[in-house]
């Protein structure tokens, strides 16, 4: 129901979502010690936003070799668009939020393959998230989950055991693998 428009919606809500979240990564993923955990929370709006976008979209974001520079890129074009009023046109998702989602998964799956990478062997593990949906202010109160129940499965992945190969670089709901 918000009335402000859909373009400065599109430029706070990737702000927050995605590149906030990218700067914090950056700052912090090297600071990770072995056998670390990392938990980056998305949505499962994520793959609702990833099926409204055009093919072509579907494919780079699908892509096992896309980089964060083009991942970026992509999201900087998102808000660009919908500034422009031309995001549907251009074969975006109508959800900032779903989009912002879809930008934290695939960085997530960027980050992962790269500590894989950069730091071999110390067994770091970065998964992102759906906790489902919680009764939050954002959210409201028909959510069914309570905040406990949503942090299921982020507590799950945090507390993967030394020696865990899987999941790793995944998107997590229910405590289940979504592709």
């Amino acid at each position: 129901a918000d009335t402000t428009p859909f373009g400065t919606q599109a430029e706070v809500t990737l702000k927050t979502n995605f590149f906030a979240t990218r700067d914090v990564c950056h700052e912090l993923l090297p600071l990770i010690k072995p056998n670390g955990r990392v938990v980056n929370v998305s949505s499962m709006m994520s793959s609702m936003s990833l099926v409204k976008c055009s093919p072509e979209l579907q494919g780079k974001f699908r892509s096992d070799t896309i980089t964060e520079e083009e991942l970026v890129k992509l999201m900087e074009k998102f808000v660009e668009d919908a500034k422009k009023g031309i995001h549907k046109d251009q074969g975006w998702s109508d959800s900032a939020y779903g989009t912002s989602k879809i930008g934290l998964t695939v960085l997530s799956r960027i980050q992962a393959r790269q500590l894989k990478e950069t730091r071999k062997g110390e067994g770091i593990i970065l998964n992102a998230c759906c906790p489902g949906w919680v009764k939050t202010d954002m959210a409201g109160p028909n959510a069914p989950k309570s905040p406990d129940e949503g942090a299921e499965t982020p507590t799950y992945l945090a507390l993967l055991p030394p020696g865990s190969a899987s999941p790793y670089g995944e998107m997590v709901s229910e405590k289940k693998i979504v592709t």
